[in-house]
Order: structure tokens, then C-alpha cells, then sequence
């Protein structure tokens, strides 16, 4: 690429913008396709279309651009003065001016990022996003009648009274019934309250944060707090890199305070159903020591994670065992066995960290390995966020991380993966050596696409790889497990591994399984797969529109669920408006 300075970015960046703009005004979709070279990406967040998508080649973005012809066009692309600027960058292996540009959509204003490579005919885009960043002041007043304005007016409720009444529901249905209030529920919340849509938040544990609160004691996030941070509210600059579990369960409690969002602990849905005329759910509540409750919210979100229904493989003779037998998600340390042993089913992050509590508490444990794991030390995994280690606005880095499709994603992943091999070739190795079988992801991506894909299959190296190379902790393949006996694991040439613990650190299931345990198989089968890849690279059901109206999913890490909490809220508040807007031209 040639030698560049910032005003001559900016240049190449406006004329890029300007040429984009031309072409969308002149409705030439082969115009537009022209802007990009071969290998490119279109994603699209809500300006375009009504939901998330990717196009992949110029084909394919054509397709996506003459689907819209003359309903949605973007006009008054610019670059963002109040944003980073045009930087020369290095993105998944190729040199790139990553540019952030505003234009205005059909709903509102919008930002975008796109990243040009330098051709013999000029500067063309690798990648363009565009994503709706608001809804135009025209829907500004949807909902707000929900929100008090606590304002001290002497002999009026005071803002404590007010707050009750607003948690409370006594007089009125919430717009919007978030289950789950983990990271993932309390985003969309916030997201939504701040949009002025009247919101409540139920969850079955007993205090907010019990989600994480509640799981073994050794767990912190695997991923660096400057990337974790939730909507409107960042953790403070004295926070240790890594966030202890319940520390952030803690501020969980202080944010749910903070933001005034509406949660109601110790509830579980017990009936649900959906008026398609109406356009209302029916929800039955069993409100613990509160009694019963019946609301009819317009949109219900699933916010019980990635994670949710703890799944234990059949394993034979399971019964015999006159042990104790429990899944990861109700252990808490292993002081208690000292001394005694232990078998954990499993290899991902959560079977090796309880492993190692364990082996730390002086327990003999042997790990059941049923299927090849990828292992990649913390440092080397940390490398695939250096984005927000860039000195960035948060809300820059955001919209930079979701302006990479997931082919990017890829390359860059492959790259990591490649790199952190050697790094780590003598643990790996060692591994090997001990039996403990390696994989690398499809197409040599690493975890990233593993965790997209299917939600785990790797593990972040804490120590415990190590335990496993110098022999403290033993790993039994799975494929030789004959069965348990009273004492222990028959393995198929007759010896017995002993153990007074079991765990199963084997995972849980998806969403689309939450849905059928608390809705019902008929939304569920409707519904279909949640989570996973399709096709063009996009998270299916996740902060899109479902099949079933008025469903709506969210889930993931803490930056996920702050990203793209964002475009479900916005979803929602301009399904919302049409529906007003709809009921209102009918009272006519």
C-alpha cells in the first residue's frame, strides 16, 4: 500500500464514501459491487433489511442490495468527525485503511466501518458494515409514558415509592418479559429501559447474579475485563484483568440498581401462549411466596445463555455408583474431598478448572477425555481481542468487532491458531505424550468458530495442561469407559479407576431445549436451532426475528450480549411503533 498520512486517508476514505453514495443513489447495484474487490463483505445490522445479515461476494451482495431496491437506501455517507479517524491497520492478515462513516437510513441515524485495500484501479473495500445506531426522533415518545419522570415535587411519591411501583406491575403489562437475568438479560434491559419501553426481568435463582454466583469458586472469565463491560455502565479502571465470578455477580446487583431495571427473582413460567390477532403472549408466573401471576407482554425475550439445561451423557451402570455424582454446574470447590478421588467427564474450560480446584485440594483425578480438545495458552488466546487493547472509545472498538463477518473472523482465527501451535508445540506435545488427543477446529480456526459453532470444544490453559504433562492429573480416552461399579470407572480392559466424585463437566443445551422445557415443544420445534452458524456466517435466532412472533433470543459472552443488545432493543422499539402506529390508523 502506498505511503500514507491522515489527511490523505481521510481523503481516500471520502472519495471511497462518495463513490459508495453515487452508486446507491443511482440504484446500480453492479455499481456498488465495483466499490469492492473479489473476496468481499457486505454486513448489514437493520439499515438494509430488518434484521442481521452477511453477504459474501460481490454476487451475493448484489442480490442483497437489488432485494431492497428502492424501499431502503442509505444516504449522507460522511466520515464520522467524532469518531477515530482513518487508521492504517493490519486485519486478518491484510493491510487495510479501516475507516468509521455515518449516513442516514430509512429508521434512523446509522455508522458503519469498511476496511480498502490499495488495487491497480484505486482503493476498493474488503469488508463494509452498516448498522443502525437509533431510531429517528419520530419514535422517540414510543413507551416513554412507562418511564417517571422523578423529578422532587414536594407531597408526590418520592423516586423509592415510584421505583416499587414501577417493579411492581400491579396496574399494567410490561412491553417486553426478559427471562434470565444474567449478563445477557440485564443488557437487553438496560437497552430497552433506556429506549423508554416499559420491561421486566424474571429469573428463578434468588438473588440477581446467582447465575455466576452460584458456579464453582475458582471460575473467573477467561476473557480481559476492558472487553467485558456492560451497556452504559463500564467496570471501573481498579478491576483486575480477569473478572472473579463473584465479584461479577456483584455488580450485576449494582447495575440492575443502577440502570432501574425491573427484575422479579425466584419466578418461573408455568403456561405460556400467543395470540397471533392480538399480537400478545399470555404468560403464567409462579412468583415464589408472591402467588401467581398472568401477564400479556408484546415480546418475550430468552435470555438463559448459551448455557442454560446441564446435560449428562447415559453412562453405564451410573446407577451402581455409590458415590457422589454431580454435573459442573452445582459444584463449588473441592476442599471437601481431600484426600479422596475423583473423575471429571469432560475437557472444555469448566472440566479442567474444576479438575484443577480439585487436584489443588489434594484429590487424585483422572479426566475422561471423550473427544479431541483444543488447547491454546490464556496469553496466545487473548491476542484475538487486541482490538480493544488499541486505545479506542468502547463504542468504537464495538462497532469495528462488528464490522468483521465471520469469513474475517476466520482468517484472522486461522492465523492466531497457526501462531499459537508453535507457541505452544512443547505443552502440546506433552499433552500428546500423555494421551490426551488434540484437535484444532475445523479448518485450523481455533476456538473462536469452535465456540460459534457448537459453544465449546477448547480450553484456555490455567495450569491445568501442565498438571495433566507432569502426571498429577490422569486422562483416560473415552472410547475405553466400560462402565461404573460401586467404587469407581470399569475401562474396557478390565482395570477400574476408583473415585468418591464424579463430575460431569459435559456442557448444556441449547436454547432451543430452554424453549421446549418452558414454553412447549409446539414453539420450540418452531422455532428451530439456536445458536450455531448459518450459512452466511450469522448466529441463527440470535437477536433476530424468529418464526415465532414476538420471540426473540439473546445470549453470549459480555461483549456480545453488549454489541448486539443494541439491535435487538432496537428491533423491538420500532416493532413497537409499527404496531402503534397500526392500532392507531384502525381507532380511525
Amino acid at each position: 500500500m502506498p505511503q500514507t498520512d491522515s489527511l490523505n486517508l481521510a481523503q481516500i476514505a471520502t472519495s471511497w464514501l462518495v463513490s459508495l453514495e453515487n452508486a446507491l443513489a443511482k440504484g446500480s447495484s453492479r455499481d456498488v459491487c465495483d466499490l469492492f474487490i473479489k473476496d468481499c463483505h457486505w454486513r448489514d445490522i437493520l439499515v438494509l433489511g430488518d434484521d442481521i445479515v452477511t453477504a459474501s461476494g460481490q454476487e451475493r451482495i448484489k442480490a442483497l442490495l437489488d432485494e431492497t431496491a428502492g424501499r431502503r437506501r442509505p444516504t449522507g455517507f460522511r466520515l464520522a468527525e467524532s469518531r477515530t479517524p482513518p487508521r492504517l491497520v493490519e486485519r486478518s492478515g491484510m493491510e487495510v485503511i479501516e475507516i468509521i462513516f455515518e449516513c442516514t437510513a430509512d429508521w434512523g441515524p446509522a455508522a458503519g466501518t469498511a476496511r480498502l485495500v490499495c488495487e491497480a484501479s484505486g482503493y476498493r473495500a474488503w469488508s463494509c458494515m452498516i448498522a443502525l445506531q437509533r431510531l429517528s426522533e419520530a419514535y422517540d415518545d414510543i413507551g416513554a409514558a412507562a418511564i417517571p419522570d422523578y423529578r422532587r415535587v414536594f407531597g408526590e411519591p418520592s423516586w423509592k415509592m415510584q421505583r416499587a411501583h414501577m417493579k411492581a406491575f400491579d396496574d399494567r403489562d410490561p412491553a417486553v418479559l426478559v427471562i434470565g437475568a444474567g449478563q445477557a438479560g440485564l443488557a437487553a434491559a438496560a437497552r430497552l429501559t433506556n429506549l423508554g419501553i416499559d420491561t421486566l426481568v424474571i429469573d428463578r435463582q434468588k438473588r440477581i447474579g446467582d447465575n455466576w454466583r452460584n458456579r464453582y469458586d475458582a471460575l473467573v472469565l477467561h476473557n480481559q475485563t476492558n472487553m467485558n463491560h456492560l451497556p452504559d455502565m463500564p467496570f471501573p479502571d481498579s478491576w483486575p484483568n480477569y473478572i472473579p465470578k463473584d465479584k461479577l455477580a456483584s455488580w450485576f446487583e449494582i447495575y440492575t440498581e443502577a440502570m432501574e431495571i425491573n427484575v422479579w427473582n425466584e419466578t418461573q413460567i408455568t403456561a405460556a401462549s400467543y395470540d397471533d390477532t392480538r399480537h400478545l403472549w399470555t404468560i403464567a408466573l409462579d412468583r415464589m411466596g408472591h402467588g401467581a401471576v398472568t401477564l400479556h407482554p408484546r415480546h418475550v425475550i430468552f435470555a438463559t445463555g448459551v448455557s442454560s439445561i446441564p446435560t449428562t451423557p447415559k453412562t453405564p451402570g451410573i446407577e451402581n455408583f455409590k458415590g457422589v455424582v454431580v454435573h459442573s454446574a452445582d459444584f463449588t470447590d473441592g476442599s471437601a474431598w481431600a484426600g479422596k478421588s475423583a473423575i471429571v467427564f469432560g475437557t472444555g474450560n469448566s472440566a479442567h478448572d474444576v479438575t484443577q480446584d480439585l487436584a489443588a485440594n489434594k484429590v487424585a483425578v483422572t479426566m475422561i477425555q471423550r473427544s479431541p480438545t483444543y488447547v491454546i495458552s490464556l496469553a496466545e488466546a487473548q491476542k484475538l481481542y487486541e482490538l480493544y487493547n488499541e486505545g479506542l472509545p468502547l463504542e468504537d472498538a464495538d462497532l469495528i468487532s462488528s464490522g468483521t463477518p465471520f469469513p474475517v473472523l476466520l482468517k484472522a482465527c486461522q492465523t492466531l491458531t497457526a501462531n499459537a501451535r508453535k507457541v505452544d508445540t512443547p505443552l502440546l506435545e506433552g499433552l500428546r505424550e500423555k494421551g490426551f488427543r488434540i484437535e484444532f477446529g475445523a479448518d485450523d480456526s481455533g476456538f473462536q468458530p469452535m465456540y460459534l459453532r457448537r459453544g465449546g470444544g477448547y480450553y484456555f490453559n490455567l495450569g491445568c495442561s501442565d498438571l495433566i504433562v507432569d502426571g498429577t492429573v490422569k486422562v483416560v480416552d473415552g472410547a475405553t469407559v466400560s462402565g461404573f461399579v460401586e467404587d469407581g470407572l470399569k475401562l474396557a480392559g478390565g482395570s477400574l479407576v476408583k473415585a468418591d466424585l464424579v463430575v460431569f463437566a459435559t456442557g448444556f443445551k441449547n436454547q432451543q431445549e430452554t424453549v421446549r422445557a418452558i414454553l412447549g415443544d409446539s414453539f420450540a420445534d418452531k422455532v428451530g436451532e439456536v445458536w450455531g452458524l448459518d450459512e452466511s456466517g450469522e448466529l441463527n435466532n440470535m437477536w433476530n426475528p424468529t418464526s415465532q412472533e414476538g420471540l426473540w433470543f439473546t445470549g453470549g459472552g459480555l461483549g456480545q450480549c453488549r454489541i448486539y443488545s443494541k439491535c435487538l432493543a432496537l428491533q423491538i422499539k420500532r416493532d413497537l411503533a409499527l404496531r402503534n402506529a397500526e392500532i392507531a390508523a384502525a381507532a380511525e
